[in-house]
């Protein structure tokens, strides 16, 4: 199993000012990863507002990058939802084109069902089972509002640990991720099996994680700064991380991609348009954005 390691940027998706997918900035926004050396691209994810796209879309838009990027960076499609049966489905459809065009999916914690872990469970080993391509877990409790422990996790990778390549946490929970990565270190799958990764979720903790043994960052950030964040995740560069402390938190102080869309508008890299029920920032958070801008060029 091919195991990815280092910065994968969660793309947002462009839109023109009458709200279609503007594709010319989204070839900006690639460009932007191609030269700034991240490790791979998670394509049409939480923050690509992958929800509101209709399905022409979502195929349009993932071909789109697939053609684009035409095999320079490995690409992880997001592939989640909180019908088991449904996600299933949707596997089996894009059963060739994952084959051909992507390393991974990243499957989200089913939302607003709030499963048990029982159920956590028994959905992951369902997707795992379709899956042509391995899957890397993703635990963000702040939008699911179910949080996957490690020794789920750990269930999971053991059941299924041809297919489960890792997990990207963003629970915030820093002592939950180290413990899960001391159970990932110890179990004897680690040696018979490739090991499981798990990769920060967060922008602002990657560097903590990865002293402790994390393989990486997926992150918000790097779609308008990827180069700093590539040195910040390979170099493990704490002091370059605390330069943008103020920043990550603007980024999400009003939601993601919010704040991040801000910022490439501001860079002129896309216009500021989100689809419903996402709207900007606010003009105040817009200013401090731009100020922070101004602080960091």
């Amino acid at each position: 199993m091919i195991k990815l390691y280092g910065l994968g940027t969660a793309l947002i998706t462009p839109f023109a000012q009458d709200g279609s997918v503007d594709y010319e900035a989204l070839d900006r926004l690639l460009d932007q990863q191609l030269t700034g050396d991240v490790d791979y691209i998670v394509v049409l994810g939480t923050t690509g507002e992958a929800v509101t796209l209709t399905p022409e879309e979502h195929e349009e838009v993932r071909r789109y990058i697939v053609r684009y990027v035409n095999g320079r960076l490995p690409l992880v499609l997001g592939v989640g939802g909180n019908n088991t049966a449904e996600v299933v489905e949707r596997i089996h459809r894009l059963y060739e084109e994952l084959e051909s065009d992507y390393t991974a999916i990243l499957s989200v914690c089913p939302y607003y069902n709030k499963p048990s872990q029982e159920g956590l469970f028994q959905h992951f080993c369902k997707v795992a089972e379709a899956s042509p391509v391995p899957v890397i877990l993703y635990n963000v409790p702040g939008r699911t509002g179910v949080n996957l422990l490690p020794e789920t996790v750990m269930r999971i990778y053991e059941a299924q640990p041809e297919k489960i390549m890792g997990v990207k946490e963003a629970s915030g929970n820093v002592e939950q991720i180290k413990h899960l990565i001391e159970l990932a270190a110890q179990s004897p799958l680690a040696v018979s099996h490739s090991p499981l990764a798990v990769i920060s979720g967060d922008d602002g903790i990657a560097c903590e994680l990865m002293k402790a043994g994390a393989d990486g960052l997926i992150s918000v950030a790097s779609n308008a700064f990827a180069e700093d964040f590539n040195r910040i995740v390979h170099n493990n560069d704490e002091t370059l991380q605390a330069k943008y402390t103020d920043m990550v938190g603007l980024l999400f102080k009003e939601g993601n991609p919010s704040g991040i869309k801000t910022v490439l508008a501001q860079k002129g890299v896309i216009e500021n348009v989100l689809r419903l029920p996402l709207v900007p920032n606010s003009e105040a958070v817009q200013q401090q954005i731009h100020k922070e801008l101004d602080r960091l060029s």
